[in-house]
């Protein structure tokens, strides 16, 4: 990019905080405001930052569609804490919001995004309700090939029963079963610098290093030994 005062780190901890305070994304001009440049270099930069996966686009437009881990659009996942509220676009993705929001507050979801609503507390930084699975069914190595429907089927269940026929009844292979706790614990660490002005994408390798330091291995976890980024 060649704005110094906007680099992919402080554009993306700008627009996650805006998100953290005001439920909502920042406009392009409210950012180019912020930033001090114009309309067109904002468009420029947003775009450079969807180029490397540090955010999602609409399709036609520079509005943010998606900035992981939060959605702008409604999705199965709700996080609510008093009168606020945000989007996550995923378990994995909520939990990583959870963290980042960092509050005591309520995730609220269907089981399988067709099952009974269920509410995960978290109080204290402490996840309250455990009794609960999260289904990856998309290797890793595809999951930027479409992240939109990578994120739409990384869901809830109650055991890996329930995952089973969840994956007969909508023709979705079967992934990865993780427990809740497992994943609220690397979902911290996965998005712990999501915040900070000089975030960077984890490396391939970097992300492998985290896969194999939380127990996250098999076919879904595998990534080729790359230095690009994840």
């Amino acid at each position: 990019m060649d704005y110094p005062q906007l680099t992919h780190g402080q554009l993306h901890s700008a627009i996650l905080r805006h998100i953290i305070d005001h439920g909502v994304a920042p406009e392009v001009d409210g950012l180019a405001e912020n930033f001090g440049v114009s309309t067109d270099e904002m468009i420029v930069a947003l775009k450079s930052l969807a180029d490397d996966h540090g955010v999602v686009l609409h399709p036609h437009t520079p509005k943010i569609w998606v900035i992981h881990p939060f959605s702008l659009a409604p999705t199965p996942f709700l996080l609510r804490a008093g009168d606020n509220e945000w989007w996550g676009n995923c378990a994995w993705c909520s939990l990583g919001a959870a963290a980042l929001l960092d509050r005591d507050l309520t995730i609220t979801t269907t089981l399988g995004a067709n099952g009974r609503q269920v509410d995960i507390r978290l109080q204290d930084g402490r996840l309250i309700d455990t009794d609960f699975v999260v289904h990856f069914p998309v290797p890793m190595m595809q999951a930027w090939d479409n992240v939109i429907y990578t994120c739409s089927t990384m869901l809830l269940f109650e055991d890996g029963d329930q995952v089973d026929d969840w994956s007969r009844r909508h023709g979705i292979a079967r992934g990865d079963v993780q427990p809740i706790e497992r994943i609220w614990a690397f979902a911290r660490v996965w998005y712990g610098r999501h915040l900070s002005p000089d975030w960077t994408k984890w490396t391939t390798d970097e992300a492998r290093a985290l896969f194999a330091r939380f127990g996250l291995i098999g076919p879904i976890w595998h990534l080729p030994e790359s230095k690009t980024r994840f």
